[in-house]
């Protein structure tokens, strides 16, 4: 017995209620009954049919109607296809669209009525909606810009094409894995769809000179992909990914479906048998890793068109939360045809480009009442701000979500503009991440906090240091349960620090490994942030408590409490705390004392309570100086 069904057999002691009603039936004899379904209603509904086999092509039973996720592969769309989905969305979806991460759309307000007819006039110009949901094998992503920007090296549609021929609207296929597979494929230097984020990443690589795939697997939310020590060439990957396909199919769990993703098996079985399995399936020995290629982010980097090799642009339509409609599609459409090549392409971000636009036509392009009714919206808190769906759609939002990061991202434009910047900022509705915050440069995590009055309140976790760039790395928590009316103020600091301190050009990733997180830890972050919140917003002091160019701090949590109190001391008193400090301790013989309450006495503005944190921080004696960062946070919420 291998490792991989021992591990299998360990984990089939019972099987999930999801595989207990895909065993009802056959997906494919629901899809044939479909009319009939919309003619029979919500009244004729069987449960199963709206529980499970109907997302098997992309119909999500809402309650009163239904949301339609469209498979937009590689988020490529031509003319026909444009235009047809933005008149689907007026005639039947309430004109409402919204943009998602995989590069796709989903409509919604569908009526029962109507999801047959739905379905058939996308078919019409060649788009499915199958295997959209549940256990199947989901949109397959890519560089948006793939065969177009100059930093694309392989076209990875082509491809794609390939792939999806292999399970896309094969009945062998449809609801036959354990869980959904989330694919993405890069042939590009820019890292522009969260490359390293899916259960199987085919990543830009070379080895001895030909260009192919490192192979990456296993992300799930809050774990990054693992390295597979694999390189595939080209003509290799249909092979390899319906060999990976037909393991998980074979050795994957059914047991609990909050452990059953491609990682918990990875996991058990561990890496490298789980790629022998891969390897004896396919019958091919594929040789090891070449050398990841991947070298940035997107390589429009903040600028809202792109020239490509031929010499024609690609030109951003910024789109706030991914809200868009049926009538701006429409337009989209007829712009795509006017003034390009009539193709769009739908981008991870959420965002649209119309391609092909010629250099001579780019004012006429932007002159147009379209272009002209997002352009406030091409700015750098919008041009990278993802946002899932929220209560408003979702029935695991813990927040409305997209309307809250359109509102920050207003307020932060307002308050931080920043020329030549790029920053990622995510926003996940619940802790289920589907905006991906977990490797957002500042993420932000849907939850109920609680107001000064001790009132419950709409809040997010905020979430720092994600990296998508040459590495994948999941962010930090910097704050927990903070009211939204706040975590605005604490991103708003966070950007002043990169105001302040950024090089030329670079963007908040960059700066974050360069400055942020070499010089400071976590812990002295989320307090930079917290005391400017309570300095400023709470007490109104107008004063800035900011980070040092090059502190000498050397991340070390006892040393940046001592430095930040007698910044602190200084700034709210004009005073110095000590007359000189030497390794983090005062020098002279008899250092000046203070008593609790000597900040508020020299500063009636300062709460005593703030006084006596400060008090706490730079005391005379180290033994009794406060240690923590975590410790004085809790201390300030008494301010």
């Amino acid at each position: 017995m291998s490792i991989l069904e021992k591990a299998l057999e360990a984990r089939s002691k019972k099987v999930n209620k999801v595989e207990t009603t895909k065993a009802i039936k056959m997906p494919m004899d629901v899809h044939a009954k479909l009319e009939e379904i919309a003619a029979a209603g919500y009244e004729g509904l069987a449960k199963e049919d709206s529980a499970y086999f109907l997302k098997c092509f992309g119909l999500f039973d809402k309650g009163e109607d239904f949301m339609l996720r469209v498979r937009v592969p590689a988020g490529q769309l031509n003319y026909e296809q444009t235009l047809r989905i933005g008149e689907v969305a007026q005639k039947y979806g309430n004109d409402y669209i919204d943009l998602t991460t995989r590069m796709q759309l989903e409509l919604r307000f569908l009526q029962i009525a109507d999801i047959a007819k739905v379905l058939q006039e996308l078919k019409e110009v060649g788009i499915s909606t199958f295997q959209t949901g549940v256990d199947n094998p989901r949109n397959i992503v890519a560089d948006p810009l793939d065969g177009i920007a100059y930093d694309n090296i392989i076209d990875t549609k082509p491809l794609i094409d390939e792939l999806q021929d292999i399970f896309g609207e094969n009945p062998e296929w449809i609801s036959a894995l354990p869980r959904k597979f989330n694919t993405g494929i890069l042939g590009s230097l820019s890292n522009s769809c969260n490359i390293f984020g899916h259960d199987c990443c085919f990543v830009l690589a070379q080895k001895e000179g030909a260009f192919g795939f490192n192979i990456y697997l296993g992300a799930r939310v809050g774990v990054q992909a693992k390295d597979a020590n694999l390189f595939v060439s080209i003509e290799e990957v249909p092979l390899f990914f319906k060999s990976l396909l037909t393991v998980f199919k074979t050795y994957g769990y059914r047991d609990n479906r909050n452990k059953n993703r491609l990682v918990f098996l990875i996991n058990d079985v561990g890496i490298d048998n789980f790629v022998e399995a891969v390897q004896k399936e396919a019958d091919c020995e594929f040789t090891t890793a070449g050398i990841t290629m991947v070298q940035s982010q997107s390589i429009a980097l903040g600028s809202n068109k792109v020239l490509g090799r031929n010499g024609k642009f690609a030109y951003k339509l910024t789109v706030p939360s991914g809200i868009f409609s049926g009538t701006d599609m429409i337009k989209v459409s007829q712009a795509a045809k006017t003034f390009g090549s009539g193709d769009v392409r739908l981008t991870y971000d959420q965002n649209i480009y119309i391609i092909n636009v010629a250099k001579e036509l780019l004012q006429e392009l932007e002159s147009t009442d379209l272009i002209k009714a997002y352009a406030k919206f091409n700015n750098l808190y919008f041009n990278d701000m993802i946002a899932c769906a929220g209560t408003a759609t979702c029935s695991f939002g813990v927040i409305p979500n997209k309307p809250d990061a359109i509102e920050m991202a207003h307020f932060l434009n307002s308050e931080v503009p920043i020329e030549n910047a790029n920053v990622r900022m995510n926003w996940s509705a619940c802790p289920k991440g589907c905006g991906v915050n977990g490797i957002a440069d500042i993420g932000f995590e849907g939850c109920k906090a609680k107001d000064d009055e001790g009132n419950r309140v709409d809040g997010v976790h905020i979430y720092v240091g994600g990296k998508i760039t040459r590495v994948a790395k999941e962010a930090h928590i910097l704050h927990k349960a903070l009211p939204l009316t706040e975590a605005k103020h604490h991103a708003k600091y966070l950007l002043k620090s990169y105001a302040d301190f950024k090089q030329r050009g670079e963007t908040y990733e960059a700066f974050d490994d360069r400055y942020l997180s070499a010089n400071y830890s976590f812990q002295a972050l989320g307090f930079y942030t917290k005391i400017n919140y309570i300095l400023n917003e709470k007490l109104g002091l107008n004063v800035d408590f900011e980070l040092e160019n090059e502190p000498k701090t050397f991340k070390k949590e006892e040393f940046e409490l001592f430095n930040f109190g007698l910044k602190l001391f200084k700034l709210l008193t004009g005073e110095k705390r000590y007359e000189a400090v030497e390794n983090f301790q005062p020098v002279l013989t008899k250092p000046r004392k203070i008593t609790r309450d000597e900040v508020s006495r020299l500063n009636p503005k300062v709460p005593a309570k703030l006084s006596e944190v400060i008090y706490n921080m730079t005391h005379q004696e180290k033994r009794e100086r406060a240690q923590v960062f975590s410790e004085l946070l809790v201390a300030l919420k008494e301010v």
